[in-house]
C-alpha cells in the first residue's frame, strides 16, 4: 500500500481543520465542565425537571395509596416528604458529577475510562 502525496490545496485543508479543532477543544474546555455555554441553562431546567418529577410521583403515590387504604392524608404527606428528599438527593448527584461519567474516578477528579483509579 503506498500513500499518494497531499496536494497543496489538501495540504492547506488538513491544515485548517487541526486548527479549527484546536480552536473548539479550547472553547470547550473554557466554557465550563459540560463542553457547552448553554449548559448552565440546561443544568437548570435539568435540576427543576428533577425536583418537580419525585415530587409529583411521590404525592401521585401517595394520594394512591390513600384512596386505596382510605388513610387520608397520611400516605401523602409521607410520600411527599419521600420525593422532596428523592428530588434534593438526585440534584446533589447532578450537581455534584457523581454517576455521570463512563469509566473510573480518579482522586483528582478527572474521569479516567482506561482502568481504575490509581
Amino acid at each position: 500500500m503506498t500513500e499518494q502525496k497531499k496536494s497543496a490545496h489538501e495540504q492547506d485543508i488538513d491544515a485548517r481543520l487541526r486548527k479549527a479543532r484546536q480552536a473548539a477543544e479550547q472553547s470547550d474546555a473554557k466554557s465550563g465542565p459540560n463542553g457547552s455555554r448553554r449548559s448552565g441553562l440546561a443544568l437548570a431546567m435539568r435540576l427543576g425537571v428533577e425536583i418537580v418529577s419525585s415530587l409529583v410521583i411521590g404525592v401521585g403515590i401517595g394520594l394512591l395509596l390513600d384512596y386505596w387504604l382510605d388513610t387520608n392524608p397520611w400516605f401523602m404527606l409521607l410520600f411527599f416528604v419521600l420525593g422532596a428528599a428523592a428530588g434534593l438527593m438526585n440534584v446533589y448527584r447532578v450537581a455534584t458529577g457523581i454517576g455521570q461519567g463512563v469509566g473510573y474516578r480518579r482522586d483528582d477528579g478527572s474521569n479516567n475510562s482506561d482502568g481504575p483509579a490509581q
